[in-house]
């Protein structure tokens, strides 16, 4: 996959600017075909939006997750009910090593002491895997999410996975994205009605206060902010 020019990136947002989520995916499904892949977590509000945009969309769009065998049974539990209600069978990548494998070989709570490199481990080789053969992914970014966000454009470049990276609800906020959700009557995690607005390992996520960002539930205490998927 050829890498794009800065230019060839502003006229392709340019002209998908005023596109609703619905018509970036489509536009995406047209050009890539079976070469776009759409993660789900089954943890966020926005992959939960996109996935039932994209089926109705797209079919037979391929859907993949990340078991890091860290996953909350509610994150399992939603992937089973998204699993019945569209009648999707997700790919699921699995790390290339066990959690007692890490302990063994770097000790106890690697996330701890060090969350890059169990991240890196366990998220962005296993992402590798899910994209080596793809053109572009659909993601779940949101400019509201997160001060590390608020330049996601619809349409960009994946320099660490190499292929170009699609971002339907780049413009959309957290309301907009609930309000899709409970017009759709779409399945989403109930541990967002617990105080986890964003969701990921159980060793990495906490409850959140009301005055605190969205993702500062995660990694702690540490200056960790993002996993290392899109940073």
């Amino acid at each position: 996959m050829q890498k794009p020019t800065g230019e060839e990136l502003d006229v392709l947002n340019a002209q998908l600017a005023s596109s609703t989520p619905q018509e970036i995916i489509q536009w995406a499904a047209d050009q890539y075909g079976d070469d776009l892949t759409l993660a789900c977590s089954f943890g966020g509000i926005s992959g939960m939006a996109l996935l039932d945009m994209s089926v109705k969309i797209k079919p037979s769009i391929e859907i993949f997750y990340i078991d890091t065998h860290f996953l909350f049974p509610e994150t399992l539990k939603t992937r089973d009910v998204a699993m019945a209600r569209y009648h999707i069978r997700p790919v699921e990548y699995q790390p290339g090593i066990t959690p007692q494998q890490q302990a063994e070989q770097f000790g106890d709570e690697l996330w701890k002491r060090n969350p890059d490199l169990c991240c890196a481990m366990r998220k962005v080789e296993t992402n590798k895997q899910a994209l080596a053969d793809k053109a572009a992914w659909i993601t779940g970014l949101r400019r509201d999410q997160a001060s590390t966000r608020r330049n996601v454009q619809p349409v960009g470049w994946d320099e660490k996975f190499g292929l170009y990276k699609i971002s339907p609800l780049a413009h959309w906020d957290e309301k907009q994205v609930w309000q899709y959700i409970f017009e759709h009557d779409v399945p989403y995690n109930p541990l967002h009605d617990q105080g986890y607005p964003s969701i990921g390992c159980t060793n990495c996520t906490r409850k959140v206060g009301e005055d605190e960002e969205g993702r500062a539930g995660r990694w702690g205490d540490s200056k960790k902010v993002e996993c290392g998927l899109h940073r």
